[in-house]
């Protein structure tokens, strides 16, 4: 058989809906500024869409620091990967500037969240290492741990009971194989938008000898008392062994970090296979980034109106009978009942009639039956487009709950 055959037949769980989807549901252009309000299909819509936290994006210093860093330096330099000939003073100064703010002692630059996640893993980790994970963990920890051939158990979200059961069958097998056991879990789980129980996990290393690593992509710039994240939030960074976020979110980047004690760092530097075989991250998103960590660091302003706008609009929602599930973090999951169907009708509705944009989630990613519409909250964002949202969403609730929305295909976009 041709290995290209059983794409004909098979488009996987999401491509299925490639046809009705693509270019509105799935892919849409979003264009103009990064900001609330840009264009989608020739009109302004309101968005609520974009991980620009503490609006970064377009800040006038920011805009200034990359466009300067650009002309001196274009994109090319440095050239080739840092252990050959991509290694510059300048990449080395973001790391320590990334190391003290998060409190660790070195950290290393990443070319990309996702791929550097899965990097981590592989490189710190061999057969004879046991893994114990969150239910809920991101995708780019599970492409990760599909690396490890060891052993691995997964514990139900944020259950300490039932991660103590894990860490129990993990120690066993550990001290058979002669390894060790990693914990990995997240600071602010993307989704649902709750947090990482950092501190009932840190509480059972008294128990148990294991590391911890933990994702903090959506936590670095928007928790805590500075900004530096979840651990600091819960006051247990000291007990984060191997630190990890993204430029992608609060940055409004590219790139990432980990960061960990000097030694962890450098033997990361020698084994991250991600980075020993991928070209320097290019300078311009080097200078750009420290500026942007100046600005994280150094206008608490910036964070202080992300969450007056994410308290405004959970708490208003919420008021409205919303079901916003454990949400404690900016993201904003705005959970309804409904078919696929009915999931692209309102969807349509909120775009073309009330011209406000947000994602959606539907099965597979959660289970039949349930809808999700995703919200995130920036500084940029204004009160008058959170009560606008509200109104919006409250409509579109009725129209679902009186059965406007019920077809049974996925209307055609093309018309």
């Amino acid at each position: 058989m041709d290995i290209f055959e059983k794409f004909q037949k098979d488009q996987g769980s999401l491509g299925q809906y490639r046809k009705e989807a693509h270019g509105y549901f799935a892919f849409p252009k979003l264009e103009g500024e990064i900001k609330p309000h840009m264009k989608f299909r020739g009109k302004e819509v309101l968005n609520w869409s974009l991980n620009n936290y503490i609006g970064l994006a377009n800040h006038p210093e920011v805009r200034k620091a990359d466009a300067e860093s650009a002309e001196k330096w274009g994109l090319a330099y440095p050239m080739g990967a840092r252990m050959m000939s991509g290694q510059t003073s300048t990449h080395e100064l973001l790391e320590q500037q990334l190391a003290e703010f998060v409190g660790k002692e070195d950290a290393y630059l990443l070319n990309f969240g996702y791929q550097g996640m899965v990097s981590i893993i592989d490189s710190l980790v061999d057969r004879n290492d046991v893994i114990v994970y969150d239910s809920e963990d991101h995708a780019c920890i599970l492409d990760g741990m599909r690396l490890h051939i060891g052993k691995r158990f997964v514990y139900q979200h944020n259950d300490m009971e039932s991660l103590e059961k894990q860490l129990k069958r993990a120690v066993k097998v550990a001290e058979k194989t002669g390894g060790g056991v990693l914990v990995i879990t997240e600071g602010v789980f993307g989704m649902a938008g709750d947090l990482g129980d950092l501190a009932g996990v840190v509480a059972l290393k008294k128990k148990y000898p294991f590391r911890l690593l933990v994702d903090d992509a959506h936590g670095f710039g928007t928790m805590g008392k500075t900004g530096a994240g979840t651990g600091e939030h819960f006051e247990v960074q000291d007990e984060i062994d191997v630190y990890f976020s993204t430029f992608a979110k609060a940055m409004a980047s590219i790139g990432a970090f980990v960061a960990g004690d000097e030694d962890i760092i450098n033997y990361l530097r020698y084994n991250l296979r991600s980075q020993i075989f991928a070209k320097s991250l290019p300078m311009p998103l080097v200078e750009g980034g420290m500026k942007r960590l100046e600005l994280l660091k150094n206008s608490p302003e910036l964070r202080e109106k992300l969450w007056s706008v994410c308290t405004a609009l959970q708490d208003g929602l919420r008021a409205q009978g919303f079901n916003l599930g454990k949400t404690n973090s900016p993201v904003t999951p705005v959970y309804l009942s409904g078919s696929i169907p009915e999931a692209t009708n309102l969807v349509m509705d909120l775009r073309e009639n009330y011209n406000l944009f947000c994602s959606i989630v539907v099965y597979p990613v959660i289970p039949k039956g349930e809808l999700l519409l995703r919200l995130i909250p920036t500084s940029s964002h204004s009160l008058e487009d959170v009560e606008y949202t509200i109104k919006c969403f409250t409509a579109v609730r009725e129209n679902l709950e009186a059965g406007k929305y019920d077809v049974d295909t996925i209307p055609d976009i093309a018309k």
